[in-house]
Parts: structure tokens; C-alpha cells; sequence
């Protein structure tokens, strides 16, 4: 029995017995505890023991090369691995494809939260999350391979419903990472870039009467930490490992980076302008699907570009964006950084991001996308004998309000230009991407127009949008002939019908004026004109007025359609909710009574706010503009029937 906590890494994992079930957490470089990893190799190099190990990771602690878990890929040391994104650990996952050792991939959000389930010895996790996909028991479970024969996963019937069962495993070992720990093995993570399931890995061990072992960076001692910055409590913590600086760099690509950890904040907007290429093209597509105000994430890869294209836009600032394992705010970082963030506004534990995901708190995600058949199914995570995974790809796009997918049309060797705002394909990819039908269903396009989700498919090309019947060829780009450079290069045909041209300022070199357009765009889709009734409704609800942009934005939406009408119109407004800056409240009312003026016939509005209807009420009459404003919308359009 050790008394002292704090041991060495070879000491600690000798606690390590054969068929352990072992936990390891990291997400790529970061949280990984490579010193931990290290001595377990070593000690089975070393003594062919323990053996049979079950290894259990959301994401991918790995570097795709030699570090992290792909230490451990020994034939004996593993015996079963239940992973979420396995593409970072390539030798792990040859075990795996290779039909060496038992193995599956399950959503990592989902793995995140059977840690939390575990811990509080339920059976399971119940969720949505993988029903239509290849983790659906009525395809594969989310079984790798032949050998792999236990069943994880199960449909249950809930009320008509159909849910996933995902079955609860006993954790007895968790290796975990923090910053500093003191002699009772109290942990905090001030220096780390992420919290990750440390918590609540260690407490899924702890309360299977396992073993919690935690690399630290430096020991403090005994009461000197504050209680509140304490991620993982020394209850739950059997040995500390002082790791050395090698084994414990912030990510695999960055020793320390005070902005990753929150202890300094950094300017965002210098990014370098991307060059016009494929890729940007394909972002600044994207970009025009950004919610001005939303919470977003952007994947990795493709992806990644929309944020230097918001950067370029100036438009970054007006988003919310996030990264699965915990940040909420600021910039996501790529590569070998990916994970972390700067400019954090909040860092969660990434099993309380899932939850927030899982019940829809995204606005809009933009994702990769690597196969896509005619059903607008996506495969992102199985390609023959390479594996993948799924990582949060499947929570993130399954519950998404609204979703975009990025890539190139094709892949492997595409080479474009553009000049004169044309577009023109110089080399042609040498493999497909819209094919027959996807090797693996990561997304379900069924599921997804069944509930009504919105999926655009954008490339550097073409548009397509997800309809109840498949994809639909929506937008192509100026210049390209959709015979000869869309649908020659696909394994099926789209449904065609009016198909729009890309926005030109999107081939073009200069910034587009993104903002500007899509305040214009998300402020028309506030309004609703009645044709028959000669009425239009504006739903300003929760809307925010901050800037003489924003005033300008208001007259220049409402001019474009009162004049498309072509006459006088009846207006309502909804002011529930509506926020508007004292700064630009002159400019504003005097834009509402110049616009009165102008094209209204009769104008009634309406909030539950007693404070906004006294406010407007006021501002309207000393403009010698009609001040109908009432409480409710019943009330409002009444006043509108008896003028």
C-alpha cells in the first residue's frame, strides 16, 4: 500500500493488474499524460505485464505518430479499445482493423458522458446521439471488426421514440493530467488548456473501488491551493506523478501559450488574408451561412478557414464560437493546437459541452465532409483499413439547428483558378466524394431532412441542399458548366431545378463586405409580407440594435422590399425582447418615422415590456410619427382591422 501520493510514473502504474479497464484522457496533445503512457509501455516492454487491457478514450490522445496512445499498440498490453476519434492514434487503430484486438467506435461525446453515467453507477447512457448511423445496432453497433462481438449499443422504444442505449463499463483505472497538485492530491489545471472528463473519469474509478493516477506538472503544499480552483479532489486520487517538462507540454505542438490556459488575452484579428484559393472559396461560401449573434463550431480541417475568413470580415466578433472539448468563446485553434482556445469567454468540462450540443445549443456547426451519397448521408470516419473515427462528429451534426458541410469537390490533386471573378478547374481530383452510396454512415441525411434540419454541402464549385428526396443541385459557381464540371464527377444525379449562381463577390480578390450582408439576410428572414392582406410583419424579438450600421441596415431591408411591393403597406411589429443601444436611439426612431412616412399605411407594435412600450410610445409621438404600440400581438393586429 503507498501512503505518499506523490510516487514515481514507473511506481504508479505497477498498480496496473491484467484485464483492467483503463481510462486515459487527452484530446490530442492536450491533457495527455505522456509521462503515465510512457511508463506503462515500458513496464509491459519490459516484463510482458499487465496484459488484456481495455483501453477507454473519447478523443484521440495521440500525435499520429509515436506519442500518446499509440505507446500502448502492443499485442498483449490491449485487448479491447472503445474509442471516439481514433485517427491521431493510427497504430491503435491498426490493431484494430487488422482484426487483432476487439474494438469499437462510439461517439465521443457519447463516451464523454458514460464517464459521468458511470460514476454515478447507472446502466447506461440514453440518448438520441448515432440513430441512423453506423453506430445504430441495426447497422454495425459501432463495432471495428469480425473479432468484436459484444453488443454496446441497443434501441429502446420510449413513448413511440426511438432512443440509443449505450451500456455503462466499470473503470478501474483512470489516468488523468492536471497542473498542480498538493500532497493530498487535490488537482488543479490552471495551466492547461483544457478540463476535459478528468473529474469525472477519476470519479467513475473511485467509485468502482479503482485507481486514480494524475500527472502533474509541479507539487504544492498541503492546503495552499484555493479550494475553488480545484478540478479533481484529493478524495478521489491515489497517486501523483511529477511529470517532466518533455512528457508534459501544454499540446503536442506548443510547450506553453499563456493565452491557451486564459492568464493573457491576444489580439484575433491579425490573421494573415488567406490566399484565393479552393479552400478560402470554400469558406467564404460558408461564411454566408454564419448567424450573426450564434454559436457556432467550426471543425477541423476545411472548416477552419471560415474563422480566418470572419477574421477578415470583421465579422468575428458577432459570433460565439466553440470547440467540443470545453471552449465556449474567443478562437479555436488548429493543428496540433486543436482543442484549445484563446480568448475564452468559458472553458466547461467537455461532458457538460455535450450536453449543451446534445440539446441543440448550436445555432450553426460547419463540418468536413469526405464521402456523400445521393441520400445526403456523409461518411467521415471509415475508409477500407483506414480508420478514422467519428470523434464528436456525430453529436455535433445530428443536433445542430442548422448545418454546413465543407470540402472540395473532389479530392486528390484538384487544382483550380480563378480570374476575371471565373472560376475554372485546371486539374481534376482523382477520387469522388459524391458517390453511389457512403462505406460508412457517419451523418444520416434521412434523419436529418426527416426533422426538418437544414444541411448545405458547399465546395469550391457548387451548392447542394438537403431535401426529404436527397441532394439538390442548389448554386454553382460563375464560370463552371454543371455538364462538364459537376455532374461528370459524381456517381449519381442530383435533383436539378433552378440552380442560382454563387455570390460573385465570393471569386473575387477583394474583402466581400460580409457584415453588411449578413445583417441584411438575417433581418429579411425577420420579415413576412401577407400579399393578400396588404400586411407585413416584422418579428423583432430578442433583436439588438447596437450601431448606426444597424440603423442603416433596418432602412435598407425595409426600403428594398416596401419597394419591391410597389405600394402602401399595413405593418406590425414585435418588440418583445428588443434591445436597443442609447448611443443610436435618435438615429433609429428617426429612421422608424422617415420610413413611416415613406411606405406604411398604418403601423401597430407590440411588446409585454411595459418599460419598451412607454419608450417607444414617447420617441414615436415627438417625431409626430403614429404611436400605436400595445402588449400583445391580438391586441395590435385588432387596432389593425378597425383603421
Amino acid at each position: 500500500m503507498i501512503q505518499d501520493k506523490v510516487v514515481t510514473a514507473d511506481e504508479a502504474v505497477a498498480l496496473i493488474r491484467d484485464g483492467d479497464v483503463v481510462s486515459c484522457s487527452g484530446f490530442v496533445g492536450i491533457g495527455t499524460p505522456e509521462e503515465l503512457i510512457a511508463a506503462l509501455e515500458r513496464r509491459f516492454v519490459q516484463t510482458q505485464e499487465p496484459r488484456d487491457l481495455t483501453l477507454v478514450f473519447a478523443a484521440a490522445p495521440g500525435d499520429g505518430k509515436d506519442r500518446g496512445l499509440n505507446r500502448l499498440a502492443h499485442e498483449g498490453l490491449v485487448q479491447r479499445a472503445i474509442g471516439g476519434h481514433w485517427s491521431l492514434v493510427p497504430k491503435l487503430g491498426e490493431l484494430a482493423t487488422d482484426n487483432r484486438i476487439e474494438a469499437y467506435n462510439l461517439p465521443l461525446g457519447t463516451i464523454s458522458h458514460l464517464y459521468r453515467d458511470s460514476a454515478a453507477h447507472r446502466a447506461g447512457t440514453l440518448t438520441k446521439v448515432g440513430l441512423g448511423t453506423f453506430v445504430d445496432p441495426r447497422q454495425n453497433g459501432g463495432k471495428i471488426n469480425a473479432r468484436t462481438t459484444e453488443d454496446l449499443v441497443r434501441v429502446m422504444e420510449i413513448d413511440g421514440e426511438e432512443w440509443l442505449f449505450y451500456k455503462a463499463f466499470s473503470i478501474n483505472v483512470a489516468l488523468i493530467r492536471g497542473t498542480t497538485a498538493d500532497a493530498e492530491g487535490n488537482i488543479t489545471m490552471e495551466r492547461e488548456a483544457l478540463m476535459l472528463d478528468a473529474q469525472a473519469a477519476a470519479m467513475a474509478a473511485r467509485n468502482a473501488n479503482g485507481l486514480v493516477i494524475a500527472q502533474v506538472e509541479r507539487i504544492a503544499s498541503s492546503g495552499s491551493l484555493d479550494a475553488r480552483s480545484v478540478v479533481v479532489p484529493g478524495v478521489l486520487v491515489d497517486c501523483v506523478v511529477l511529470a517532466s517538462p518533455s512528457a508534459h507540454k501544454q499540446t503536442y505542438a506548443t510547450d506553453y501559450n499563456a493565452a491557451y490556459s486564459g492568464e493573457i488575452r491576444v489580439s484575433v484579428n491579425k490573421f494573415p488574408a488567406l490566399a484565393l484559393d479552393e479552400r478560402k472559396l470554400i469558406a467564404r461560401r460558408c461564411a454566408f451561412e454564419l448567424p450573426l449573434g450564434g454559436v457556432i463550431n467550426l471543425g477541423i480541417g476545411m472548416p477552419e478557414a471560415v474563422a480566418a475568413v470572419a477574421a477578415e470580415e470583421r465579422v468575428l466578433d458577432h459570433l460565439t464560437l466553440t470547440a467540443e472539448p470545453g471552449v465556449i468563446g474567443g478562437m479555436p485553434q488548429g493543428g496540433l493546437d486543436f482543442g484549445a482556445g484563446i480568448n475564452t469567454q468559458a472553458l466547461l468540462h467537455q461532458n457538460q459541452q455535450f450536453d449543451f450540443y446534445d440539446g441543440g445549443g448550436l445555432d450553426l456547426a460547419c463540418l468536413g465532409m469526405a464521402e456523400i451519397d445521393r441520400a445526403g448521408n456523409v461518411n467521415v470516419s471509415r475508409f477500407g483499413p483506414r480508420l478514422a473515427g467519428s470523434g464528436g462528429f456525430i453529436n455535433i451534426s445530428q443536433n445542430a439547428r442548422r448545418l454546413v458541410f465543407a470540402g472540395t469537390f473532389t479530392a486528390g490533386g484538384i487544382a483550380t483558378d480563378v480570374e476575371g471573378g471565373q472560376m475554372r478547374i485546371v486539374a481534376e481530383g482523382r477520387t469522388r466524394k459524391f458517390v453511389e452510396a457512403v462505406e460508412q454512415i457517419t451523418f444520416s441525411g434521412p434523419l436529418a431532412a426527416a426533422k426538418g434540419q437544414s444541411v448545405h454541402y458547399v465546395t469550391e464549385r457548387c451548392v447542394f441542399r438537403l431535401r426529404p428526396e436527397g441532394l439538390q443541385l442548389i448554386e454553382v459557381a460563375p464560370g463552371i458548366d454543371i455538364e462538364r464540371d459537376v455532374l461528370a464527377h459524381m456517381a449519381f444525379r442530383p435533383i436539378i431545378g433552378e440552380v442560382a449562381l454563387m455570390d460573385p463577390r465570393i471569386y473575387r480578390p477583394k474583402p466581400m463586405g460580409l457584415a453588411a450582408v449578413l445583417e441584411d439576410l438575417q433581418l429579411t428572414d425577420r420579415l413576412s409580407y401577407d400579399e393578400e392582406r396588404n400586411i407585413l410583419f416584422a418579428n423583432f424579438e430578442a433583436m439588438t440594435v447596437r450601431s448606426d450600421d444597424d440603423v442603416e441596415c433596418v432602412r435598407r431591408v425595409f426600403d428594398a422590399l416596401c419597394t419591391k411591393v410597389g405600394r402602401r403597406v399595413a405593418l406590425i411589429v414585435n418588440y418583445d425582447g428588443f434591445r436597443l443601444d442609447d448611443s443610436v436611439a435618435d438615429a433609429y426612431f428617426e429612421m422608424v418615422a422617415d420610413l413611416q412616412a415613406r411606405h406604411y399605411t398604418t403601423t401597430t407594435r407590440y411588446t409585454t415590456s411595459a418599460f419598451m412600450r412607454m419608450k417607444l410610445g414617447e420617441a414615436l409621438a415627438s417625431r409626430q410619427a403614429a404611436a400605436h404600440v400595445f402588449e400583445t400581438h391580438a391586441e395590435a393586429t385588432e387596432f389593425l382591422h378597425t383603421q
